[in-house]
């Protein structure tokens, strides 16, 4: 459900509090404010804006880190008081570079981190297949925010011909890499053959939690 800022109780300064969950590991990743601009242009675009109480702006997170992040759901509290986003993060949350902006831990009345590593998707997520999620990340990121000399924002210019084409022609190396029995040689086609089923599943709006859905299913 996509409340309407009607729903909403700001405060006296136009603001309602924000907390930010990873969506597939519900770590909480951050606490920010929003206006009612802030959230009409969040619920517009699904890319989260704020409002920068410190500035007096507003603000896109991750226009200039590129650290976007991309509404999965929004919920309220029994007051309607505090929001709470869903997102897929692109890469750290925190301006530090920690994935987390909770990073650190009183103890004893010491603050002490509890985390000095920055982003690394494989540990937020427990398994080297997190890096299927951020390529796929970083297309979609692509194909949202095109950039110059990028081959990715090439294969979404030329449409999806060019895109299909690709697919096969990398499917193709994969078996002709698969008959020379090329370790080194398959291992190269067949992460250029993802990435170009990658590139496809954008275009066509299949997300990875689609796919693994469909191949737990079929255990």
């Amino acid at each position: 459900m996509e409340y309407l800022p009607k729903d909403l109780k700001f405060d006296s300064n136009g603001l309602i509090p924000v907390i930010v969950q990873d969506h597939k590991t519900n770590e909480v990743l951050m606490l920010a404010y929003m206006n009612e601009e802030a959230y009409l242009k969040t619920l517009e675009t699904k890319k989260v804006h704020y409002w920068s109480r410190s500035r007096q702006k507003l603000w896109l997170k991750g226009e200039t880190s590129g650290h976007f992040q991309y509404v999965k759901s929004i919920s309220i509290d029994c007051d309607n008081d505090t929001i709470l986003l869903k997102v897929d993060q692109v890469e750290a949350a925190c301006h530090t570079g920690h994935y987390t902006c909770f990073y650190r831990e009183i103890d004893e009345n010491k603050i002490e981190e509890i985390s000095n590593t920055v982003f690394d998707a494989a540990k937020v997520y427990n398994n080297k297949a997190a890096v299927l999620q951020e390529v796929y990340d970083v297309i979609t990121d692509r194909r949202e925010n095109p950039k110059e000399g990028s081959y990715t924002n090439y294969l979404f210019d030329k449409g999806i011909d060019k895109i299909l084409k690709k697919v096969g022609e990398e499917a193709a190396e994969v078996i002709i890499a698969a008959k020379n029995k090329a370790a080194g040689e398959i291992r190269y086609e067949v992460s250029d053959l993802i990435y170009h089923l990658l590139v496809l599943m954008v275009e066509r709006g299949v997300k990875l939690d689609d796919i693994y859905d469909e191949l737990k299913g079929r255990r």
